[in-house]
Protein backbone atom coordinates (compact mmCIF):
# COMPACT_ATOMS: atom_id res chain seq x y z
CA UNK A 1 0.00 0.00 0.00
CA UNK A 2 1.53 3.69 -0.58
CA UNK A 3 2.31 5.89 2.33
CA UNK A 4 0.22 8.62 2.77
CA UNK A 5 0.72 11.60 5.35
CA UNK A 6 -0.99 14.70 6.66
CA UNK A 7 0.11 16.26 2.91
CA UNK A 8 -1.42 13.61 0.90
CA UNK A 9 0.30 10.56 -0.99
CA UNK A 10 3.95 10.66 -1.21
CA UNK A 11 5.08 11.39 -4.79
CA UNK A 12 6.11 8.12 -6.43
CA UNK A 13 9.51 8.73 -7.96
CA UNK A 14 10.03 9.64 -11.04
CA UNK A 15 11.55 7.42 -14.12
CA UNK A 16 14.18 8.57 -16.52
CA UNK A 17 12.89 9.77 -19.37
CA UNK A 18 13.41 7.04 -21.78
CA UNK A 19 16.26 8.64 -24.73
CA UNK A 20 14.39 8.58 -28.24
CA UNK A 21 16.33 7.21 -31.39
CA UNK A 22 20.25 7.90 -31.76
CA UNK A 23 20.36 9.68 -28.12
CA UNK A 24 22.05 6.52 -26.93
CA UNK A 25 24.93 8.30 -26.29
CA UNK A 26 23.63 10.75 -23.60
CA UNK A 27 22.36 7.83 -21.58
CA UNK A 28 26.29 6.82 -21.82
CA UNK A 29 27.38 10.42 -20.60
CA UNK A 30 24.47 10.25 -17.54
CA UNK A 31 25.96 6.53 -16.34
CA UNK A 32 29.38 7.82 -16.46
CA UNK A 33 28.22 11.42 -14.16
CA UNK A 34 25.95 9.61 -12.19
CA UNK A 35 28.95 6.92 -11.39
CA UNK A 36 31.71 9.77 -10.92
CA UNK A 37 28.85 11.42 -8.56
CA UNK A 38 28.64 8.41 -6.37
CA UNK A 39 32.62 8.59 -5.78
CA UNK A 40 32.36 12.37 -4.72
CA UNK A 41 28.97 11.34 -2.61
CA UNK A 42 30.68 8.23 -1.11
CA UNK A 43 34.52 8.47 -1.60
CA UNK A 44 33.94 4.45 -2.02
CA UNK A 45 34.92 3.08 -5.30
CA UNK A 46 32.87 0.14 -3.69
CA UNK A 47 29.62 1.82 -3.64
CA UNK A 48 29.91 2.26 -7.62
CA UNK A 49 28.11 -0.68 -9.40
CA UNK A 50 25.87 -1.53 -11.76
CA UNK A 51 22.46 -0.77 -9.39
CA UNK A 52 23.57 2.14 -7.53
CA UNK A 53 24.50 3.78 -10.92
CA UNK A 54 21.48 2.38 -12.55
CA UNK A 55 19.46 3.93 -9.35
CA UNK A 56 21.00 7.28 -9.67
CA UNK A 57 20.47 7.76 -14.03
CA UNK A 58 17.06 6.13 -12.97
CA UNK A 59 17.24 3.70 -15.13
CA UNK A 60 16.81 -0.42 -14.69
CA UNK A 61 20.24 -2.05 -14.53
CA UNK A 62 19.47 -4.42 -17.81
CA UNK A 63 19.48 -0.58 -19.60
CA UNK A 64 23.46 -0.13 -18.90
CA UNK A 65 24.85 -3.29 -20.80
CA UNK A 66 24.68 -2.27 -24.37
CA UNK A 67 26.72 1.11 -23.00
CA UNK A 68 29.08 -0.93 -20.52
CA UNK A 69 29.73 -4.70 -20.13
CA UNK A 70 30.74 -4.48 -16.44
CA UNK A 71 31.49 -1.93 -13.54
CA UNK A 72 35.03 -2.08 -14.29
CA UNK A 73 34.01 -0.65 -18.14
CA UNK A 74 32.16 2.22 -15.73
CA UNK A 75 34.99 2.96 -14.46
CA UNK A 76 37.38 3.36 -16.99
CA UNK A 77 34.93 5.80 -18.30
CA UNK A 78 34.67 7.84 -15.17
CA UNK A 79 38.71 7.71 -14.78
CA UNK A 80 39.40 8.68 -18.78
CA UNK A 81 36.80 11.41 -19.27
CA UNK A 82 38.76 12.85 -15.87
CA UNK A 83 42.25 12.98 -17.32
CA UNK A 84 40.77 14.28 -20.84
CA UNK A 85 39.19 16.87 -18.48
CA UNK A 86 42.71 17.40 -16.64
CA UNK A 87 44.69 17.49 -20.00
CA UNK A 88 42.15 20.26 -21.19
CA UNK A 89 42.92 22.57 -18.53
CA UNK A 90 46.35 21.71 -18.16
CA UNK A 91 46.30 22.89 -21.83
CA UNK A 92 44.48 25.77 -21.33
CA UNK A 93 46.44 27.31 -18.49
CA UNK A 94 50.11 26.97 -20.48
CA UNK A 95 47.85 29.04 -23.23
CA UNK A 96 46.97 31.42 -20.45
CA UNK A 97 50.66 31.11 -19.29
CA UNK A 98 51.71 33.43 -22.14
CA UNK A 99 54.88 33.07 -24.20
CA UNK A 100 57.18 32.16 -21.64
CA UNK A 101 57.44 28.44 -21.66
CA UNK A 102 58.92 29.23 -18.17
CA UNK A 103 56.00 30.56 -16.86
CA UNK A 104 53.81 27.92 -18.82
CA UNK A 105 55.85 24.89 -16.71
CA UNK A 106 55.05 26.57 -13.48
CA UNK A 107 51.15 27.58 -14.15
CA UNK A 108 50.74 23.76 -15.49
CA UNK A 109 52.30 22.49 -12.50
CA UNK A 110 50.63 24.39 -10.45
CA UNK A 111 47.28 23.87 -11.47
CA UNK A 112 48.28 20.25 -11.62
CA UNK A 113 48.03 20.38 -7.90
CA UNK A 114 45.18 22.33 -7.20
CA UNK A 115 43.39 19.78 -9.28
CA UNK A 116 44.79 17.05 -7.53
CA UNK A 117 43.29 19.34 -4.08
CA UNK A 118 39.96 20.26 -5.37
CA UNK A 119 38.68 16.59 -6.79
CA UNK A 120 40.29 14.23 -4.05
CA UNK A 121 38.30 11.25 -4.58
CA UNK A 122 38.45 11.35 -8.37
CA UNK A 123 42.04 12.10 -8.03
CA UNK A 124 42.66 8.64 -5.80
CA UNK A 125 40.67 7.13 -8.44
CA UNK A 126 42.52 8.23 -11.67
CA UNK A 127 45.84 7.22 -10.28
CA UNK A 128 45.09 3.47 -9.26
CA UNK A 129 42.43 3.41 -6.85
CA UNK A 130 40.82 -0.08 -5.35
CA UNK A 131 38.60 0.34 -8.93
CA UNK A 132 41.63 -1.51 -10.89
CA UNK A 133 40.89 -5.16 -11.38
CA UNK A 134 42.95 -7.92 -12.63
CA UNK A 135 43.07 -8.41 -16.31
CA UNK A 136 41.27 -11.37 -17.78
CA UNK A 137 38.22 -11.04 -15.04
CA UNK A 138 36.41 -8.45 -16.89
CA UNK A 139 36.41 -6.37 -20.46
CA UNK A 140 39.21 -4.41 -19.44
CA UNK A 141 42.72 -4.86 -21.75
CA UNK A 142 46.60 -3.83 -21.31
CA UNK A 143 46.24 -1.33 -23.22
CA UNK A 144 43.08 0.67 -21.63
CA UNK A 145 44.76 1.10 -18.70
CA UNK A 146 48.38 1.37 -20.10
CA UNK A 147 46.99 4.73 -22.08
CA UNK A 148 45.38 6.03 -19.18
CA UNK A 149 47.23 9.81 -18.10
CA UNK A 150 49.37 9.57 -21.31
CA UNK A 151 47.97 12.77 -23.45
CA UNK A 152 47.78 14.47 -19.61
CA UNK A 153 51.00 13.83 -19.47
CA UNK A 154 51.90 15.01 -22.51
CA UNK A 155 51.24 18.20 -21.49
CA UNK A 156 54.26 18.36 -19.10
CA UNK A 157 56.44 16.60 -22.15
CA UNK A 158 55.57 19.49 -24.59
CA UNK A 159 55.84 22.17 -22.06
CA UNK A 160 59.50 20.75 -21.24
CA UNK A 161 60.54 20.57 -24.53
CA UNK A 162 60.02 24.23 -25.09
CA UNK A 163 61.69 25.58 -21.85
CA UNK A 164 64.80 23.51 -23.25
CA UNK A 165 64.69 24.66 -26.48
CA UNK A 166 64.86 28.33 -24.98
CA UNK A 167 68.08 27.51 -23.02
CA UNK A 168 65.81 27.53 -20.00
CA UNK A 169 66.40 24.34 -18.66
CA UNK A 170 69.26 21.52 -18.59
CA UNK A 171 66.90 18.36 -19.72
CA UNK A 172 68.31 16.27 -21.88
CA UNK A 173 65.10 13.55 -21.96
CA UNK A 174 62.08 15.35 -22.36
CA UNK A 175 59.86 11.96 -22.15
CA UNK A 176 61.40 10.84 -18.97
CA UNK A 177 61.80 14.53 -16.97
CA UNK A 178 58.51 14.86 -17.57
CA UNK A 179 57.56 11.06 -15.71
CA UNK A 180 60.18 11.96 -13.08
CA UNK A 181 58.55 15.57 -12.64
CA UNK A 182 55.06 14.16 -12.87
CA UNK A 183 55.80 11.84 -9.73
CA UNK A 184 57.53 14.09 -7.83
CA UNK A 185 54.36 16.57 -8.04
CA UNK A 186 51.68 13.41 -7.33
CA UNK A 187 54.10 12.66 -4.32
CA UNK A 188 53.84 16.29 -3.02
CA UNK A 189 49.46 15.78 -3.98
CA UNK A 190 49.18 12.10 -2.22
CA UNK A 191 50.91 13.22 1.11
CA UNK A 192 49.16 17.01 1.35
CA UNK A 193 46.00 14.53 1.26
CA UNK A 194 46.98 11.75 3.48
CA UNK A 195 48.72 14.35 6.53
CA UNK A 196 45.90 16.18 8.00
CA UNK A 197 48.03 18.98 8.79
CA UNK A 198 50.63 19.69 6.16
CA UNK A 199 53.42 21.98 8.11
CA UNK A 200 55.45 23.10 5.36
CA UNK A 201 54.25 25.97 2.31
CA UNK A 202 52.94 24.02 -0.55
CA UNK A 203 53.69 26.61 -2.99
CA UNK A 204 57.67 26.90 -2.28
CA UNK A 205 57.59 22.57 -2.08
CA UNK A 206 56.48 22.87 -5.33
CA UNK A 207 58.60 25.18 -7.27
CA UNK A 208 61.55 23.38 -5.47
CA UNK A 209 60.87 20.53 -7.00
CA UNK A 210 60.06 22.14 -10.49
CA UNK A 211 63.23 23.87 -10.40
CA UNK A 212 65.38 21.14 -8.96
CA UNK A 213 64.14 18.49 -11.51
CA UNK A 214 64.41 20.45 -14.76
CA UNK A 215 67.52 22.25 -13.92
CA UNK A 216 65.45 25.72 -14.05
CA UNK A 217 68.10 28.28 -15.02
CA UNK A 218 67.57 31.51 -12.76
CA UNK A 219 65.48 34.22 -15.23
Amino acid sequence: MEKTSAAGPAAPKRARARNRRGEGSRLREDIISAAAALLDETGDEHAITLRSVARKVGIAAPSIYPHFPDQPAIMLAVVQREFAELETLLRSVAQEAGDDPRDQLYAVCRSYLAFAKSHPERYRTMFGGLWMPTLGDNSLTEEDLVSLGSTAIQVLVDVLTDCAAAGQCAISDPGLDAITLWLSLHGLAHQRAVIRAFPWSEESIADSIIARITCLKDA
